[in-house]
């Protein structure tokens, strides 16, 4: 499925293409979840500024997670999500074209632990934080991580789902 959303100031349109199925335990449409990634697309690329093209949210289960995060970053395990950033190939115009991969068995798992909130806004929590990430955003310390988590919180809160 695919959306384009128009970004406010400029009319230019940020393409957010979902991939993988959405557990029915979440409770949301799969297209409020993409309006949601839109958002945050959105919110991302005005953080970081320039083009973006597209960003592929591909919903996996853990297995596919361990398999994309052994690929990717040499790591075994399942994780929340997953964040590629590819610039354009020429004859592509410059810009952004990224990938989340976002584990819903995660989300589903985690949400209960946390008191108040349900699985889907851990799923969006994900999807946030890939597009921070996207923006070049990183984690890497507890006062990073910390700017990242208010940032990402403070989107879910203006994000309509």
């Amino acid at each position: 499925m695919c959306y384009n959303f128009p970004m406010r100031k400029t009319g230019k349109k940020i393409r957010v293409v979902m991939v993988g199925g959405l557990p029915k335990a979440f409770g949301v449409s799969r297209s409020s979840v993409a309006e949601a990634a839109c958002f945050f697309a959105e919110r991302s690329r005005r953080r970081a500024g320039g083009v973006w093209h597209e960003v592929v949210v591909h919903l996996v289960r853990d297995d596919e997670s361990d398999a994309m995060h052994r690929a990717i970053m040499g790591i075994a395990g399942a994780t929340d999500v997953i964040t590629q950033a590819y610039d354009a190939i020429p004859p592509e115009k410059p810009g952004l074209h990224g990938e989340l991969f976002v584990n819903t068995d995660q989300a589903l798992r985690v949400a209960p632990k946390r008191r108040g909130w349900s699985s889907a806004k851990e799923l969006l929590l994900y999807i946030a934080h890939g597009m921070d990430h996207l923006s070049g955003a990183d984690d890497h310390s507890s006062i990073d991580y910390a700017r990242m988590r208010r940032r990402e919180l403070a989107w879910i809160h203006e994000a309509v789902v």
